[in-house]
């Protein structure tokens, strides 16, 4: 449970490049899944289940977050 709760505020921390709701899953998804992969290893989790749980919670917080709350600025794809 720990490792859920720290990557749960891991992805929600990092979420939220661009403006529109796409942007901000897309980059969520992809910090978060980079987060999973480095909180699982240290937690002894897969690396597989960490991305795949990292990347769902960070493209989760990622759209279901305004710009006006979480702006990191313009995505490099952009």
């Amino acid at each position: 449970m720990t490792r859920f709760v720290a990557l749960t505020l891991a992805a929600l921390a990092l979420a939220g490049c661009g403006n529109t709701v796409g942007d901000r899953a897309l980059s969520g998804g992809a910090i978060g899944a980079g987060a999973g992969l480095a909180i699982g290893a240290v937690t002894g989790a897969t690396l597989l289940e960490g991305a795949l749980i990292g990347g769902a919670v960070g493209a989760a917080a990622g759209a279901l977050t305004r710009s006006d709350q979480v702006n990191l600025g313009r995505p490099a794809w952009r």
